[in-house]
């Protein structure tokens, strides 16, 4: 078991939540404030996406993200930040006998265009989703070939940033490893089990485990479940000797017919691990356990 946990908060993500729940964050205010509630309440790492303010759907805009991080490094509160890097890569096949021409939802672009907020910005952290996947029981994939891998990862390196590697299967895991081998990931790695997700590894104790026993020798790790597994997977993720991530990206309700807050989450997490004798770092203590640089050398 893990007694000392790294306690993430994705507080947005980009899925269509808006509309599901009364209180997505949007606006780059709004999600800046999620992330100093989601610290304020103890979480060691924020996980931001940003959405576009008009729609609500999830963008890539280096602006958006600009004003983000701006907002939460106003704000003066410490946390990790983590900024995705994951969008960019979405593909909605036309339907039926006629994949061709590919759908509105399309949003595809190279592994280097999908970093360009993280270039300008310089985020402690930031994702790479390390495959492809089938997302949901539509027509939309998720594309993220090796060579595109391959060029994220090497500017990642090049930037400073620590990947979180975002692991959807057991071929992606696979993926990572090569990755490491070749030299384009510094050790050691950080995985992010991502369980739960159809139609990616199923948030199960056999399958966590599994995933675990193939991680690479002095690999870290977290791991999430999705929905009503969330707070299920913190515990699992705990006791396999990892760390844990919860928050409005996976998760829209504190229980059943309540709606949560990134901070009630948050808190809920803590309170679940401190029964377990664990206890959550404060941010300064993840930089170190993650071997982060300290705090204000990368403008943060």
């Amino acid at each position: 078991m893990n007694r000392d946990i790294v306690l993430s908060c994705a507080v947005t993500g980009a899925g269509d939540t808006v509309g599901k729940h009364p209180a997505i964050p949007v606006t780059p205010k709004q999600i800046a404030a999620a992330a100093v509630e989601a610290a304020r309440a103890g979480a060691t790492v924020v996980h931001c996406h940003v959405r576009d303010p008009l729609t609500g759907k999830g963008s890539r805009e280096p602006a958006l993200y600009r004003e983000l991080v701006e907002r939460i490094r106003a704000s003066g509160v410490d946390m990790i930040l983590n900024l995705t890097a994951g969008m960019g890569g979405d593909v909605e096949i036309g339907p039926g006998e006629r994949p061709l021409p590919l759908g509105p939802g399309t949003d595809l672009v190279g592994g280097l265009e999908r970093l360009l907020h993280v270039e300008e910005l310089r985020p402690e952290i930031c994702t790479l989703d390390c495959g492809t996947l089938n997302f949901g029981d539509g027509d939309f994939i998720y594309v993220a070939t090796p060579g595109q891998l391959r060029d994220g990862a090497r500017r990642i390196q090049q930037l400073g940033v620590k990947p979180e590697l975002e692991v959807f299967d057991t071929g992606h895991l696979r993926f990572a490893k090569q990755l490491l081998s070749e030299g384009l990931l510094d050790a050691p790695p950080l995985f992010q089990l991502c369980l739960g997700i159809p139609w990616g590894a199923p948030a199960d104790t056999t399958t966590m485990k599994a995933m675990v026993d193939s991680l690479p020798p002095g690999a870290q790790w977290a791991a999430f479940g999705i929905g009503r597994l969330q707070m299920p997977m913190v515990a699992q993720a705990a006791l396999l000797g990892g760390h844990v991530r919860v928050g409005l990206e996976d998760n829209l309700y504190l229980a059943k017919g309540v709606y949560a807050s990134n901070g009630a989450l948050v808190e809920k997490a803590r309170q679940l691990l401190d029964l377990m004798g664990a206890r959550v770092l404060t941010p300064a203590e993840g930089r170190i356990h993650l071997g982060l640089p300290p705090r204000g050398e990368k403008g943060d």
